[in-house]
Protein backbone atom coordinates (compact mmCIF):
# COMPACT_ATOMS: atom_id res chain seq x y z
CA UNK A 1 0.00 0.00 0.00
CA UNK A 2 1.02 3.42 -0.45
CA UNK A 3 1.11 6.52 1.61
CA UNK A 4 2.01 10.36 1.58
CA UNK A 5 3.24 12.47 3.85
CA UNK A 6 4.20 16.30 3.12
CA UNK A 7 7.13 17.47 4.41
CA UNK A 8 9.60 20.24 3.47
CA UNK A 9 13.58 20.80 2.46
CA UNK A 10 15.50 23.83 3.19
CA UNK A 11 16.88 26.16 0.59
CA UNK A 12 19.15 28.47 2.04
CA UNK A 13 16.49 29.98 4.38
CA UNK A 14 13.48 28.95 2.18
CA UNK A 15 11.51 26.07 2.78
CA UNK A 16 10.26 24.18 -0.26
CA UNK A 17 7.36 21.64 -0.30
CA UNK A 18 8.63 17.73 -0.26
CA UNK A 19 6.25 15.14 -0.74
CA UNK A 20 7.70 11.62 1.01
CA UNK A 21 6.04 8.73 -0.80
CA UNK A 22 6.15 4.79 1.59
CA UNK A 23 5.26 2.05 -0.55
CA UNK A 24 5.11 -1.45 1.79
CA UNK A 25 4.51 -4.12 -0.90
CA UNK A 26 5.49 -7.97 -0.34
CA UNK A 27 8.79 -9.11 -1.23
CA UNK A 28 11.87 -9.72 -0.01
CA UNK A 29 12.23 -7.50 3.37
CA UNK A 30 14.27 -4.59 2.05
CA UNK A 31 14.54 -0.73 2.54
CA UNK A 32 15.03 1.60 0.07
CA UNK A 33 15.13 5.62 0.44
CA UNK A 34 15.21 7.29 -3.67
CA UNK A 35 14.64 11.15 -4.44
CA UNK A 36 18.60 12.49 -4.42
CA UNK A 37 19.04 11.87 -0.23
CA UNK A 38 22.25 12.65 1.53
CA UNK A 39 23.71 10.48 4.12
CA UNK A 40 21.97 11.67 7.04
CA UNK A 41 18.70 11.05 4.98
CA UNK A 42 19.85 7.15 3.69
CA UNK A 43 20.78 6.56 7.14
CA UNK A 44 17.05 7.28 8.22
CA UNK A 45 16.41 3.35 7.60
CA UNK A 46 18.33 2.46 10.73
CA UNK A 47 16.75 5.46 12.48
CA UNK A 48 13.42 4.67 11.50
CA UNK A 49 13.74 0.64 11.97
CA UNK A 50 14.70 1.23 15.65
CA UNK A 51 12.02 3.52 16.46
CA UNK A 52 9.01 2.05 15.33
CA UNK A 53 10.36 -1.38 16.99
CA UNK A 54 11.51 0.88 20.58
CA UNK A 55 7.97 2.54 20.04
CA UNK A 56 5.57 -0.76 20.11
CA UNK A 57 4.52 -0.34 16.79
CA UNK A 58 5.00 -2.78 14.08
CA UNK A 59 7.37 -3.06 11.45
CA UNK A 60 6.38 -4.56 8.09
CA UNK A 61 8.69 -7.61 7.12
CA UNK A 62 8.21 -5.96 3.53
CA UNK A 63 9.63 -4.44 0.79
CA UNK A 64 9.57 -0.72 1.30
CA UNK A 65 9.94 1.90 -0.63
CA UNK A 66 10.76 5.48 0.11
CA UNK A 67 10.29 8.51 -2.39
CA UNK A 68 11.35 11.70 -1.65
CA UNK A 69 10.30 14.35 -4.78
CA UNK A 70 10.70 16.18 -6.61
CA UNK A 71 13.53 13.68 -7.20
CA UNK A 72 15.92 15.91 -8.48
CA UNK A 73 16.23 18.47 -5.29
CA UNK A 74 19.00 17.37 -3.08
CA UNK A 75 17.16 16.13 0.40
CA UNK A 76 19.71 17.34 3.55
CA UNK A 77 19.23 16.40 7.18
CA UNK A 78 17.45 14.49 9.41
CA UNK A 79 13.76 16.39 9.36
CA UNK A 80 12.63 13.51 7.02
CA UNK A 81 12.86 10.59 10.06
CA UNK A 82 9.61 11.20 11.40
CA UNK A 83 7.39 11.63 8.26
CA UNK A 84 8.66 8.20 6.95
CA UNK A 85 7.89 6.63 9.82
CA UNK A 86 4.56 8.34 9.80
CA UNK A 87 4.11 7.16 6.25
CA UNK A 88 5.28 3.75 7.21
CA UNK A 89 2.52 2.83 9.76
CA UNK A 90 -0.19 4.90 7.33
CA UNK A 91 1.16 2.74 4.77
CA UNK A 92 -0.34 0.24 6.85
CA UNK A 93 -3.44 0.97 7.78
CA UNK A 94 -2.60 2.26 10.99
CA UNK A 95 -3.01 5.76 10.79
CA UNK A 96 -5.79 7.60 8.58
CA UNK A 97 -3.79 8.88 5.67
CA UNK A 98 -5.91 11.84 5.01
CA UNK A 99 -5.01 12.65 8.16
CA UNK A 100 -0.97 12.75 7.29
CA UNK A 101 -1.46 14.34 3.79
CA UNK A 102 -3.05 17.57 5.63
CA UNK A 103 -0.61 17.85 8.10
CA UNK A 104 3.09 19.68 6.93
CA UNK A 105 5.74 17.21 9.20
CA UNK A 106 9.29 16.84 10.02
CA UNK A 107 10.80 15.62 12.56
CA UNK A 108 14.29 13.72 13.42
CA UNK A 109 14.10 10.47 15.38
CA UNK A 110 16.19 9.06 18.75
CA UNK A 111 16.45 4.97 18.38
CA UNK A 112 13.95 5.06 21.77
CA UNK A 113 11.08 6.40 19.33
CA UNK A 114 11.24 10.42 20.93
CA UNK A 115 12.21 13.02 18.62
CA UNK A 116 15.08 15.53 18.55
CA UNK A 117 14.30 19.52 17.37
CA UNK A 118 15.62 20.25 13.80
CA UNK A 119 16.85 23.45 12.47
CA UNK A 120 14.42 25.67 10.12
CA UNK A 121 10.94 25.48 12.04
CA UNK A 122 10.44 28.92 11.17
CA UNK A 123 11.02 28.54 7.71
CA UNK A 124 9.00 25.42 7.89
CA UNK A 125 5.65 27.15 9.92
CA UNK A 126 6.12 29.97 7.10
CA UNK A 127 5.79 26.73 4.46
CA UNK A 128 3.07 25.85 5.97
CA UNK A 129 1.07 29.33 6.28
CA UNK A 130 1.40 29.40 2.68
CA UNK A 131 -0.23 26.00 2.40
CA UNK A 132 -2.82 26.71 4.98
CA UNK A 133 -1.61 23.34 6.72
CA UNK A 134 -0.93 22.85 10.09
CA UNK A 135 2.37 21.64 11.14
CA UNK A 136 3.42 18.27 13.60
CA UNK A 137 6.82 19.11 14.89
CA UNK A 138 9.20 18.12 17.42
CA UNK A 139 8.02 19.21 21.02
CA UNK A 140 11.63 21.50 21.22
CA UNK A 141 10.69 23.20 17.95
CA UNK A 142 7.02 24.15 18.96
CA UNK A 143 7.47 27.09 20.32
CA UNK A 144 10.10 28.39 17.66
CA UNK A 145 7.54 27.20 14.94
CA UNK A 146 4.69 29.33 17.04
CA UNK A 147 6.36 32.71 16.18
CA UNK A 148 4.31 32.29 12.73
CA UNK A 149 0.71 33.95 12.92
CA UNK A 150 -1.87 31.68 11.68
CA UNK A 151 -0.56 27.95 12.06
CA UNK A 152 -1.71 25.25 14.40
CA UNK A 153 1.60 23.89 15.51
CA UNK A 154 1.51 20.98 17.20
CA UNK A 155 4.45 19.23 19.45
CA UNK A 156 5.30 15.51 19.72
CA UNK A 157 7.79 14.14 22.46
CA UNK A 158 8.02 10.49 20.70
CA UNK A 159 7.33 8.87 17.32
CA UNK A 160 3.99 7.31 19.68
CA UNK A 161 2.19 10.81 20.87
CA UNK A 162 2.95 12.13 16.96
CA UNK A 163 0.78 8.46 15.85
CA UNK A 164 -1.72 9.08 18.29
CA UNK A 165 -2.12 12.49 17.65
CA UNK A 166 -2.76 11.86 13.77
CA UNK A 167 -4.83 9.07 14.71
CA UNK A 168 -7.60 11.30 16.90
CA UNK A 169 -7.23 8.77 19.97
CA UNK A 170 -4.99 11.55 21.97
CA UNK A 171 -4.82 14.96 20.28
CA UNK A 172 -2.04 17.32 20.88
CA UNK A 173 -2.85 20.51 22.34
CA UNK A 174 -2.20 23.59 19.83
CA UNK A 175 1.31 25.41 21.14
CA UNK A 176 0.27 28.81 22.12
CA UNK A 177 2.13 31.82 20.74
CA UNK A 178 5.18 32.89 22.71
CA UNK A 179 4.68 36.33 24.64
CA UNK A 180 5.70 39.63 23.20
CA UNK A 181 9.39 40.30 24.45
CA UNK A 182 11.33 43.43 23.69
CA UNK A 183 15.00 43.59 22.60
CA UNK A 184 17.32 41.81 24.51
CA UNK A 185 18.80 43.46 27.41
CA UNK A 186 22.64 42.50 26.20
CA UNK A 187 23.01 45.37 24.02
CA UNK A 188 26.12 47.58 25.28
CA UNK A 189 25.32 51.07 26.09
CA UNK A 190 27.59 53.98 24.66
CA UNK A 191 27.18 55.86 28.14
CA UNK A 192 29.81 53.61 29.55
CA UNK A 193 32.55 55.16 26.95
CA UNK A 194 34.09 57.87 28.43
CA UNK A 195 35.93 60.46 26.30
CA UNK A 196 36.54 59.23 22.55
CA UNK A 197 34.28 62.78 21.78
CA UNK A 198 34.89 62.35 17.61
CA UNK A 199 34.72 58.93 17.28
CA UNK A 200 31.31 59.10 19.26
CA UNK A 201 29.93 61.63 16.99
CA UNK A 202 31.22 59.61 13.80
CA UNK A 203 29.16 56.76 15.22
CA UNK A 204 26.34 58.20 15.89
CA UNK A 205 26.30 59.69 12.67
CA UNK A 206 27.07 57.00 10.62
CA UNK A 207 24.34 54.43 12.52
CA UNK A 208 21.68 57.69 12.33
CA UNK A 209 22.14 57.86 8.63
CA UNK A 210 23.03 54.46 7.52
CA UNK A 211 26.36 55.36 6.34
CA UNK A 212 29.51 53.03 6.44
CA UNK A 213 32.29 54.16 9.15
CA UNK A 214 36.04 52.91 8.55
CA UNK A 215 37.86 53.17 12.38
CA UNK A 216 41.76 53.13 11.70
CA UNK A 217 43.77 53.52 14.57
CA UNK A 218 46.61 51.63 16.96
CA UNK A 219 45.41 47.95 19.09
CA UNK A 220 43.86 49.14 22.32
CA UNK A 221 42.43 52.65 21.02
CA UNK A 222 39.15 51.83 21.32
CA UNK A 223 37.99 50.63 17.92
CA UNK A 224 36.09 47.04 18.88
CA UNK A 225 34.67 48.88 22.17
CA UNK A 226 33.25 51.52 19.88
CA UNK A 227 31.95 49.16 17.17
CA UNK A 228 30.03 46.47 19.67
CA UNK A 229 27.95 49.54 21.21
CA UNK A 230 26.35 50.41 17.25
CA UNK A 231 23.54 47.96 18.08
CA UNK A 232 22.72 49.86 21.04
CA UNK A 233 21.86 52.99 18.99
CA UNK A 234 19.20 51.26 16.95
CA UNK A 235 15.59 51.31 17.43
CA UNK A 236 14.12 47.50 17.49
CA UNK A 237 13.59 45.84 14.55
CA UNK A 238 10.07 45.86 12.94
CA UNK A 239 8.30 42.99 12.46
CA UNK A 240 9.02 41.85 9.16
CA UNK A 241 13.08 42.75 9.88
CA UNK A 242 12.85 40.71 13.29
CA UNK A 243 11.11 37.66 11.02
CA UNK A 244 14.13 38.17 8.36
CA UNK A 245 16.39 37.75 11.14
CA UNK A 246 14.71 35.18 13.31
CA UNK A 247 14.25 32.97 9.90
CA UNK A 248 18.04 33.27 9.13
CA UNK A 249 18.63 32.08 13.01
CA UNK A 250 16.42 29.13 12.24
CA UNK A 251 17.94 27.82 9.28
CA UNK A 252 20.85 27.56 11.07
CA UNK A 253 20.00 25.82 14.44
CA UNK A 254 20.56 28.90 16.94
CA UNK A 255 16.74 29.10 18.22
CA UNK A 256 16.29 26.08 19.92
CA UNK A 257 14.59 26.62 22.67
CA UNK A 258 14.17 30.27 22.51
CA UNK A 259 10.86 30.56 21.16
CA UNK A 260 11.31 34.03 20.50
CA UNK A 261 11.37 36.56 17.67
CA UNK A 262 15.34 38.55 17.54
CA UNK A 263 13.85 42.08 17.63
CA UNK A 264 17.32 43.67 18.57
CA UNK A 265 19.57 44.91 15.15
CA UNK A 266 22.35 41.57 15.03
CA UNK A 267 26.03 42.42 14.98
CA UNK A 268 28.84 40.31 14.05
CA UNK A 269 32.20 41.11 14.93
CA UNK A 270 34.76 38.78 12.34
CA UNK A 271 38.26 39.20 13.37
CA UNK A 272 40.69 41.85 11.60
CA UNK A 273 42.56 38.60 9.63
CA UNK A 274 39.56 36.71 8.45
CA UNK A 275 40.26 35.72 5.41
CA UNK A 276 37.26 36.42 2.14
CA UNK A 277 35.35 32.85 2.69
CA UNK A 278 35.29 33.07 6.58
CA UNK A 279 33.55 36.68 6.43
CA UNK A 280 30.96 35.94 3.16
CA UNK A 281 30.60 31.98 4.14
CA UNK A 282 31.48 29.14 1.84
CA UNK A 283 31.51 25.63 1.89
CA UNK A 284 28.73 23.33 1.73
CA UNK A 285 26.67 24.99 4.56
CA UNK A 286 26.44 28.99 3.75
CA UNK A 287 24.51 28.99 6.86
CA UNK A 288 27.55 28.75 8.87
Amino acid sequence: MLARARSVALIGVDAVPVEVEVDVSPGLPAFTVVGLPDQAVSEARERVRAAVRNAGLPFPAARITVNLAPADLRKEGPLYDLPIALGLLAAQDLLPAAALAGTLVAGELALDGSLRPISGAVNLALLAAQLGLPALLPLGNAPEAALIEGVPVFGAGTLAEAARHLGGSHPLPVTPPPEAQGPEDTLLDLADLKGQSGARRALEIAVAGGHNLLMVGSPGSGKTMLARRAPGLLPPLTRAEALEVTRIHSAAGLLASRGRLNLGAPFRAPHHTVSDAGLIGGGCNLLQ
